[in-house]
């Protein structure tokens, strides 16, 4: 489905269900829908490899800087 036939339905289906105040909502997540799946998100798959050597951080490190030891995780 495209993200146009989806806001045509959506649209459609706000009007019958009497909340055409929903309008601009749908159009806003539609445009930004469209944004995202038009955006190069992906890191380039050959580019070089990740640095493993010493020094670089691990999933460990990041879950440390994020959830201190002192403080537990939520």
């Amino acid at each position: 489905m495209t993200v146009d036939a989806w806001l045509r339905a959506a649209i459609a289906d706000a009007e019958e269900r009497g909340l055409p105040d929903l309008k601009p909502m749908l159009e806003g997540l539609a445009l930004a829908t469209s944004g995202l799946r038009a955006a190069n998100l992906t890191p380039d798959a050959g580019g070089a490899p990740l640095d493993r050597t010493a020094g670089s951080a691990d999933a460990a490190d990041v879950v440390s800087a994020i959830h201190p030891p002192d403080r537990p995780p939520r």
